[in-house]
């Protein structure tokens, strides 16, 4: 919806947009937001139709589709148990992309080449946003799963401005124009840094796919206990797949030696297993069955060190003939390491969050450990595979 926005007539020989700019902004992000929540919507009712025990009716699905909605940008539900604080960041991914989308759209129709002009039609955009996730709190606020106002508005500001920021600044020229200000190279840097990233993620997601796959009878078994017939396994397999980009981030905590934890009473670490009562989710039979740490743990340690080989490649490969030496590579790529293991400890913490008070207040990777442990594997790695990939270009 948001990219017909973008094909709209135009008045007369001024080359004007027919639509004002803030009337083009509120269009795009309600663009963004139904079509959302209406997508969503549609695939709740549909498995929950399906359910031949008889799942949530029309009003039911569609409540619970805004709440994974709201969580999937950071809100917290009082579920009675306590505070449910877990962002599905597939969902949270797909936001951002339509958000991001909808700025692209502003800054193509109105040329926004000025910084303030381009200010302007983000806030517009965020502004829009934040209110229509306000109105849906409201909404879907109950006693049995209160919203937290403040984290939730919070969660819904924070992430607009990211997206919306990129997405204007990229389509408008003004990132480009920032970067070129910087010192050093900060393209190379950057593209490092995203490589190396999705290279661990990639990495950590097959981690869960092999762990999943060698326990695919306890996962079948734990998904027909929960009753629903095929509608129910595919609802949990469809949160599942939304909760994936979560699973990788605990992996990627595994992965850097701090290991992860579902609730205090099951931690998971290349130093050893503690194992506790977990949610009957299918998933968690990814766990490990025994206190005993399984093969695919210690092959995990890798994934920092092969990221921040990743990254340093692309740094020496991206450098320009004006951007130094082998030295100045290294130095590069060490620092893309660096941001590697920030940019993992970031997505550590927001993959992270909590399922109620008491034993599962803490469910995730500790995220300040794993960026350290990150940064420390992939800055020497990244450091390495730089210098030799620059010196191999230069002849």
């Amino acid at each position: 919806m948001v990219s017909l926005l973008a094909r709209l007539p135009r008045r007369g020989g001024a080359g004007q947009p027919a639509l004002p700019l803030i009337w083009l902004a509120v269009a795009a992000a309600v663009a963004v937001d139904v079509a959302g929540l209406a997508g969503l919507s549609l695939a709740v009712v549909v498995v929950q139709t399906l359910d031949p025990a008889g799942g949530l009716g029309t009003g039911g699905s569609i409540a619970l589709a805004g709440r994974l909605w709201l969580l999937a940008q950071g809100a917290e539900l009082d579920i009675g148990a306590g505070p449910l604080v877990l962002a599905p960041l597939l969902l949270t991914l797909a936001i951002a992309w339509g958000l991001s989308r909808a700025g692209r759209v502003l800054a193509r129709v109105h040329d926004l080449s000025a910084g303030v002009d381009a200010a302007r039609a983000a806030g517009l955009v965020v502004g829009v946003h934040v209110l229509l996730t306000v109105v849906l709190a409201l909404a879907l606020d109950d006693p049995g799963a209160e919203v937290g106002m403040l984290r939730t508005v919070a969660g819904a500001a924070v992430l607009a401005i990211v997206a919306v920021g990129w997405g204007v600044s990229r389509e408008s020229g003004l990132l480009d124009a920032a970067l070129d200000r910087l010192p050093g190279a900060p393209r190379p840097l950057l593209r490092g840094v995203l490589a190396g990233l999705l290279t661990a993620l990639a990495l950590c997601t097959a981690v869960v796919a092999v762990a999943v796959a060698s326990d695919a009878h306890g996962y079948a078994t734990l998904s027909g206990s929960l009753g629903g017939a095929a509608a129910g396994g595919l609802g949990l397999l469809g949160l599942g797949v939304l909760l994936l980009p979560n699973a990788a981030a605990a992996v990627l905590g595994l992965a850097a030696g701090p290991g992860f934890s579902v609730g205090s009473g099951t931690l998971v670490s290349v130093h050893g297993v503690t194992l506790g009562a977990v949610p009957a989710f299918p998933m968690l039979a990814a766990l490990p069955d025994t206190q005993a740490v399984p093969l695919i743990a210690f092959a995990s340690q890798a994934v920092p060190a092969i990221a921040g080989l990743v990254a340093g490649r692309t740094v020496g490969r991206w450098l320009g003939d004006e951007d130094g030496g082998s030295v100045v590579a290294g130095l590069t790529g060490l620092l893309a390491g660096v941001l590697l293991g920030v940019a993992g400890g970031v997505l550590v913490w927001v993959a992270g969050g909590s399922l109620g008070d008491g034993g599962l207040a803490q469910v995730g990777a500790p995220a300040l450990a794993t960026g350290i442990a990150v940064a420390a594997q992939s800055g020497i790695a990244a450091a390495i595979a730089a210098t030799v990939a620059r010196w191999r270009s230069l002849g």
